[in-house]
C-alpha cells in the first residue's frame, strides 16, 4: 500500500493476474499475441510462435483418441489446404480456438470421412474461451475430407471439413 503515494501518472498500473490469464488465453487458443485496452491503458501479450512444438503435444496426445485414423488423414492433405478454403463444400472455422473432432478422448468422433450429414448436425466443436461451441453442418451431404486433426488449433476462416 505504500506503493500507491509513490506512482505518478506516468506509472500505469498494471493487473498481474490480468496478464497471466492474457497468457493462458494464448496458451490455450494456440494464438501468438493478444492486446486489449482499458481506460486509455493498452496491455500486448505475445510470445514466441513456435508452431511446431504447438503441434508436437497436441500429435502426441492423438493416439490415446478413438479419431486417430481419420486424423492422421489431414496431414496428407496439407498441400491441398490452400485450395480448400475454396472449395464450394468447405465449412470454415467461425472462431479461433482449439478443434476436437469428438466429445471426449474416448468417444466416437462426430462424423468421419464417408458420412452423410444432415443440416445442422455437430461436425465437431471448437473450443475459444473455456466455452465448447459446437459447429453444425451448413446443409445435409457427405462428408469427403476432415481438414483438421483433434485438439489442433484452428484460426478464423480456417477450412475443417468439406461436404459435397
Amino acid at each position: 500500500m505504500a506503493r500507491d503515494p509513490k506512482k505518478t501518472a506516468a506509472e500505469p498500473e498494471f493487473d498481474a493476474r490480468l496478464i497471466r490469464d492474457l497468457a493462458l488465453l494464448l496458451e490455450e487458443t494456440g494464438l501468438s499475441e493478444i492486446e486489449i485496452e482499458r481506460e486509455g491503458r493498452r496491455i500486448r501479450v505475445a510470445r514466441q510462435v513456435t508452431v511446431q512444438a504447438v503441434a508436437a503435444p497436441a500429435a502426441a496426445a492423438l493416439p490415446v483418441a478413438a479419431p486417430m485414423p481419420a486424423a492422421t488423414a489431414p496431414p496428407e492433405l496439407a498441400p491441398s489446404h490452400g485450395d480448400a478454403a475454396k472449395h464450394p463444400g468447405a465449412v470454415t472455422s467461425p472462431m479461433v480456438g482449439t478443434a476436437f473432432l469428438a466429445a471426449d478422448p474416448d468417444a466416437q468422433p462426430y462424423v468421419k470421412v464417408g458420412d452423410s450429414v444432415a443440416k445442422g448436425q455437430t461436425l465437431l466443436i471448437i473450443e475459444a474461451m473455456k466455452t465448447m461451441n459446437p459447429i453444425p453442418a451448413p446443409r445435409a451431404g457427405k462428408i469427403v475430407q476432415v481438414l483438421i486433426s483433434n485438439g489442433a488449433p484452428v484460426e478464423y476462416g480456417q477450412p475443417l471439413v468439406i461436404i459435397e
